[in-house]
């Protein structure tokens, strides 16, 4: 019985040693510490996955009791969908001469609800986060200041509540007002520095892109400027002083300016390198890389919005960049070795963040880790600048080379010019002498032909009289003929050839009878007018004083025909020819039209024929002719 006692005993004072051995530790205040950062089990966390809980239900519950201390060196969020609670000791000192403040270094977490003890056991609720705009902070700051009341000698434990959708870290620092600002000075000139530093090589390199218009200097711009606006996002020197009251473009900012920053990197190297004639390979690779990850920002933005926050992603565009130029520097480009030195700054304080990121061991907190990567963005910009100035140096080489090899060249071509003018000089007496001896002959050879040719000017003068008395022949013969053949279409008879031969188509049908029927002068059967234009049909005229538009065919035996007007012209011969007697059964034998449409059409020439003899108008002189027009027209223009 005793010896159970005992054991329990030993079993309780194991469980007070340990119970006091994992307790909370408070950091005290001494002005000969002028900051101290809240590291590992100085640190304590409790994870609020319904991110609902109030300080009230923490501190009154046996919630208070599930509180750990951080494992690692800063506590992180690691479920983004919960809220994180915090708890930090301080032992105050009232003795102190300075003011002491509690300042987060992680500007980009979205609410800190920080919780100050009052003497009622109650607590102050304040609020800061990056989803409030910069104006509302009582300290105008990148990070988020707390000032701290150090009127006792008390120890005080401080409740804060992290609630982020990024990744976001609990570092909190206890510092003295002096030094933060001290070190807010210190900070914020090598800031200056530093931005000023990108402004100044982004404007040299501008001037420099004008006056040799190279489009490496444009994308190393880009690159700079890039870069310029990540740091300032990342420090939240950007929310400050750029987009104080952006909030929405605060979130997206780093994420974007990375992208922009890594793009620009990957063309720049390309334009440096000049890979789409050096490399094929590793310029298509470049491209597929670009793509990718413009595919990859694209999906973050619109569809899985958690994606955003993987900045590892820009890791694979800096190692295409960094592998294409250590590639050309193996294969003996020296332009190379400067983007190779670069990049490896670069991949080192990648590396460095990425360690910090992890919480390594070997990458300890502080000013000098936290800065790593900018450190390392100042010497890559330092050596990228170098490579563009040493691919001027090579382009510099190459050119003198290339005039050296032109001049070379020249001077060869000069010696083989006056080498060729002077066997030309040679050939040209040569030929000039020959030129004399046959310009010689052919001076007598011109006499020759001079004499010839006034004996042919002779001739042809004598050829010209005889061509023209045949031309007048001709042209008399030519009349000759058309009286002839149009006496013989009047008067005999003749066959459809011969007949279409005089009257080929309906424009010399119409023509023909247009002659026939304004032979003695236009008069509009309207208006009586005598003056007209063309109108709208072959040879119909229209009256300028009415407007009637008279055809050729109207008032006329072929006014309304349907048959051809050349085969009505052979109908109308025809049937004058044979004063009626032939048949309707002939005339379709002979013109191949349908025998009542002879008939019929025969039937309107007879009884024109009839009237005119009738009047005294069919003349045996016109022949046929002066049945076409109608004995109603024929009385209006006499």
């Amino acid at each position: 019985m005793k010896m159970k006692r005992a054991g329990w005993c030993i079993i309780i004072i194991v469980l007070y040693n340990s119970a006091a051995a994992w307790s909370q530790p408070a950091v005290p205040v001494y002005d000969s510490v002028r900051q101290h950062i809240f590291a590992f089990n100085e640190i304590e966390f409790f994870e609020d996955a319904t991110g609902k809980l109030t300080i009230e239900q923490i501190v009154n519950s046996d919630l208070i009791n599930r509180f750990r201390p951080s494992k690692s060196f800063n506590p992180e969020n690691t479920n983004r969908s919960a809220a994180y609670w915090h708890r930090i000791k301080v032992r105050h000192n009232s003795s102190s001469d300075k003011t002491w403040v509690i300042e987060f270094f992680d500007q980009t977490i979205d609410r800190i609800d920080f919780f100050v003890p009052d003497e009622d056991g109650r607590y102050k609720h304040l609020v800061y986060g990056d989803l409030k705009p910069f104006s509302a902070r009582p300290l105008e700051h990148k990070n988020f200041i707390i000032p701290l009341a150090n009127e006792t000698d008390e120890e005080i434990t401080y409740y804060f509540r992290v609630e982020s959708k990024q990744h976001a870290e609990a570092i909190v620092v206890l510092r003295s007002s002096d030094y933060l600002f001290e070190y807010a000075i210190d900070e914020y000139f090598f800031f200056g520095i530093f931005y000023g530093m990108m402004l100044v090589f982004s404007f040299y390199n501008l001037l420099m892109y004008a006056a040799v218009r190279e489009s490496h200097y444009l994308f190393y711009i880009l690159y700079l400027i890039s870069i310029g606006l990540y740091e300032m996002s990342a420090d939240g020197i950007g929310f400050q002083y750029l987009w104080p009251e952006s909030i929405i473009w605060n979130q997206y900012a780093p994420g974007f300016t990375l992208y922009l920053a890594s793009s620009a990197s990957l063309f720049f190297t390309v334009s440096v390198l000049n890979l789409k004639e050096r490399s094929p390979g590793l310029y298509r690779l470049v491209w597929i890389t670009f793509i990718a990850r413009t595919v990859f920002l694209l999906i973050s933005v619109f569809l899985v919005k958690s994606w955003f926050s993987f900045r590892f992603v820009e890791f694979f565009p800096f190692i295409v960049a960094f592998y294409a130029a250590v590639h050309h520097w193996i294969r003996g480009y020296s332009g190379a070795r400067f983007l190779v030195i670069g990049y490896a700054f670069l991949f080192f304080g990648a590396v460095s963040k990425i360690s910090l990121y992890l919480d390594y061991g070997w990458m300890p907190f502080g000013q000098l880790s936290h800065y790593s990567l900018s450190f390392c963005f100042i010497m890559e910009m330092l050596f990228l600048s170098f490579a563009i100035s040493d691919k001027i140096r090579l382009l510099r080489i190459e050119k003198d080379k290339a005039q050296e090899k032109t001049i070379e060249q020249l001077e060869i071509n000069q010696e083989l010019k006056d080498n060729l003018n002077r066997e030309l000089e040679e050939q040209v007496k040569i030929k000039t002498h020959e030129l004399v001896e046959k310009s010689e002959h052919i001076k007598a050879q011109n006499e020759q032909l001079a004499n010839a040719n006034s004996q042919l000017s002779k001739q042809a003068q004598e050829i010209e009289a005889m061509n023209a008395l045949l031309r007048h022949d001709n042209i008399q013969l030519q009349h000759d003929v058309a009286e002839v053949k149009e006496a013989r279409i009047l008067s005999k008879e003749v066959d459809f050839e011969e007949f279409s031969a005089m009257y080929p188509d309906d424009n010399s049908c119409l023509k023909f009878i247009a002659d026939i029927k304004w032979q003695n002068d236009y008069a509009c059967h309207r208006c009586r007018y005598t003056k007209y234009s063309n109108g709208k049909s072959p040879y119909s005229r229209r009256c300028s004083k009415c407007g009637y538009d008279e055809s050729v065919t109207a008032f006329t035996i072929l006014q309304g025909t349907r048959l051809p007007i050349n085969k009505a012209f052979y109908m109308i011969f025809l049937v004058y020819s044979s004063k009626g007697n032939i048949s309707s059964h002939k005339l379709s034998e002979i013109l191949n039209i349908r025998q009542s449409t002879c008939w019929a059409y025969s039937s309107k020439i007879k009884k024109a024929m009839k009237e005119k003899r009738r009047h005294g108008h069919l003349h045996s002189a016109d022949g046929w002719k002066s049945v076409l027009i109608e004995e109603t027209e024929a009385e209006f223009y006499q």
